[in-house]
C-alpha cells in the first residue's frame, strides 16, 4: 500500500524509501512486538525497553499513516483501541527475523537459549510467525 499523500519520501530509491517509514530506533522494535510478540494494545508496546508515551504514539501513527498497521477497536472491550497488523506489516517478518539472526550473530545481545539456533530455524520461524500474525491482519 503507498504512503500517504501527506508524507514526501527523501529519495526514489527503495531502500531509503522503506527507511523513511522503519529506520529509526524505534519503529521495528514496535513492529517487532506487533507482528512477533502479537502485542496490540499501547501500553504493552516496547515494556522491555522503555519507549516514552510519546514516541510510541508518534511511531504506531506514522505506521498507520504508511498503511502498515491500523488501528481498530478491541472485540473485547469496544472502549479501547487495538493495534493489528496489515499485510504489509506481514511482509516484513522475514526482515525482522534475519535481524534477530543478526543480532544474535554480530552483537552481545543476551539471547536466551531457545533463540540461539534461530538461524537453523529462520524458515520455520518466519512460517510460524507469519501464521500466527495473519489471523490478526486486517484491511
Amino acid at each position: 500500500m503507498p504512503r500517504s499523500s501527506d508524507t514526501e519520501l527523501r529519495s526514489s530509491c527503495p531502500v531509503a524509501a522503506s527507511l523513511d517509514v522503519l529506520g529509526d530506533r524505534w519503529t521495528l522494535v514496535v513492529l517487532r512486538d506487533l507482528v512477533l510478540g502479537g502485542v496490540s494494545h499501547f501500553a504493552d508496546f516496547a515494556v522491555d525497553e522503555a519507549i516514552a508515551t510519546n514516541t510510541l504514539a508518534e511511531r504506531l501513527q506514522r505506521l498507520r499513516d504508511a498503511g502498515v498497521i491500523a488501528r481498530v477497536r478491541d472485540p473485547e472491550d469496544g472502549r479501547r483501541w487495538i493495534y493489528v497488523p496489515r499485510q504489509p506489516a506481514i511482509e516484513l517478518i522475514p526482515v525482522l527475523i534475519d535481524l534477530m539472526i543478526w543480532g544474535i550473530a554480530n552483537t552481545a545481545a543476551d539471547v536466551p537459549p531457545e533463540k540461539a539456533n534461530a538461524a537453523e530455524r529462520r524458515d520455520e520461524l518466519i512460517k510460524q510467525f507469519t501464521a500466527a500474525a495473519s489471523t490478526r491482519v486486517v484491511d
